[in-house]
């Protein structure tokens, strides 16, 4: 029952949808009561005072993004954020942790294997022509094993909620995953906004994120003498998640760089310094592959380090995530990863995948063709929620052209039923009170030599404009403080 106050008169819970804060399922949590009791109490103006609050606080953070438009570029915007916390029970959560280990086990040992023996490819149990023709496929990375055979460093996987009330996994962020640092500036927001309530629940910590982080980062350095020299190399500040990578090498208490304050001298890498220059053991890169090292990969890039995959095939420094770790996160090799688990670990899956029908396959491409307007399309190698295309929203023209699209080239698409993302109470600004709006999960793990770590919670991103299924900021999509707590 949704109160009829004036921050929530015009709420409702739309039919068939899962509310996680006022719908009834298997793994609802109870203590949205104290929540809820908080929100319902107060009036628009206390409500005004509180959002201005975290607004400010936010903005005194510095903690922004970029919004990437045809027309007018490039927009940096303060990190749209909401109040109302999402909470997840720490019994269910414990599950979600189990399963998030168990696929970056697979999808580690699957990396392995593709650069290496190609087991899995020779037992059919992945199609080889998905990873012959995912552009991600690093040729170089074939016969050479990183320190402690860790490829995915830093995972983000995405999760949504369906109206089953039960998670299932969307897709794999293996190349730069972002957003981890909105995690750490939303807890500490809701901690100065609402402070009272915070304290009242035991809310598991995120605080030590970035010392987990810097932990595995030395855990995987080349050299075991002395301390370990990490650096977090950056594209620049006009890179949308500059703000990130600031924030996390300032936690870290590590060096921020950019490709010019490094260069390669006898396969090793240097850093400049006012002392001169510094070795590095480890890079934690957030500058993609293709324009790493203009020596080998993009010859006109001037972002990366030339030599710097020469360093890195010697042994000499530990790149983070490894080259080559994008054929994971390819969208139709996403899908095997439940067979990843059988095979590599012997295991059933925890999580499920969201089913997906890749083109390529003729029966798939057969079944997407005939059923097109009961699926969501998406390209297999772009991220953000670019190229998303949700087909029931589509004229018989557009319909029309989105065949034509996945028929020219089969391999670029893989398909996926329209799952409904759960829901949640969410402040909407223009119309001044809580509405429903769909969610998903972010959540972030790390594999360092011996340890693997999962942030509690993660992010929980917002899909703030009305029947939108795109959560991703780059859209105009927000977040959520997410709660881990017992009962």
């Amino acid at each position: 029952m949704v109160p009829n106050n004036n921050l929530f008169e015009s709420y409702s819970v739309p039919e068939g949808m899962l509310d996680e804060v006022y719908t009834q399922f298997a793994n609802s949590f109870p203590a949205y009561g104290m929540i809820k009791d908080l929100f319902h109490s107060l009036s628009q103006a206390d409500f005004q005072k509180l959002n201005e609050y975290a607004k400010l606080s936010f903005l005194n953070q510095g903690i922004t993004y970029a919004v990437y438009d045809e027309e007018a570029g490039g927009t940096e915007k303060i990190f749209p954020f909401d109040l109302f916390p999402r909470i997840i029970h720490q019994e269910e959560w414990a599950k979600l942790e189990q399963g998030l280990i168990q696929r970056n086990l697979a999808l580690n040992m699957f990396l392995k294997d593709v650069y290496g023996q190609q087991r899995i490819l020779k037992d059919k149990v992945v199609p080889s022509f998905l990873v012959e023709t995912s552009p991600h496929f690093c040729d170089m990375m074939k016969g050479f094993t990183p320190v402690g055979d860790i490829y995915c460093h830093i995972c983000g996987t995405d999760l949504i909620r369906n109206k089953d009330g039960n998670f299932y996994v969307l897709e794999d962020n293996l190349r730069c995953p972002s957003g981890v640092s909105y995690v750490l500036s939303n807890r500490e927001t809701m901690r100065r906004t609402l402070s009272d309530i915070f304290k009242m629940m035991s809310v598991e910590a995120v605080s030590h994120y970035p010392s987990m982080l810097l932990q595995m980062l030395e855990s995987v350095s080349p050299q075991t003498e002395g301390e370990p020299v990490c650096v977090l190399l950056t594209p620049g500040q006009y890179n949308s998640a500059y703000y990130e990578h600031s924030f996390l090498a300032q936690s870290m208490g590590i060096d921020l760089v950019e490709g010019t304050d490094l260069f390669v001298e006898n396969d090793t890498v240097y850093m400049r310094t006012i002392r001169g220059p510094q070795k590095v053991d480890v890079v934690y890169r957030r500058v993609d592959d293709d324009f790493m090292d203009p020596e080998v990969f993009r010859k006109d890039s001037i972002l990366g380090v030339k030599g710097i995959m020469r360093a890195y095939l010697a042994g000499n420094v530990t790149l983070v995530n490894a080259p080559g770790t994008g054929v994971s996160d390819d969208k139709a090799i996403c899908s095997f990863v439940p067979d990843m688990i059988r095979y590599y670990l012997d295991q059933e899956p925890i999580i499920s995948n969201v089913p997906t029908y890749i083109c390529e396959r003729p029966d798939d491409l057969k079944y997407v063709l005939e059923h097109l307007p009961e699926l969501v399309v998406k390209p297999v190698d772009m991220s953000g929620g670019y190229g998303v295309t949700i087909c029931d929203r589509l004229n018989q023209a557009e319909l029309e052209e989105v065949k034509q699209k996945i028929k020219a080239k089969p391999r670029n698409f893989i398909a996926q039923p329209k799952m409904m993302l759960s829901v949640h109470s969410t402040y909407i600004e223009d119309e001044n009170c809580f509405m429903p709006r769909h969610i998903d999960l972010r959540t972030f793990t790390l594999m360092g030599k011996d340890q693997t770590f999962v942030l509690p919670g993660g992010l929980t991103r917002v899909a703030l404009k009305k029947g939108s299924l795109i959560v991703n900021s780059s859209q105009g999509g927000g977040s959520k403080d997410t709660w881990i707590v017992a009962d």
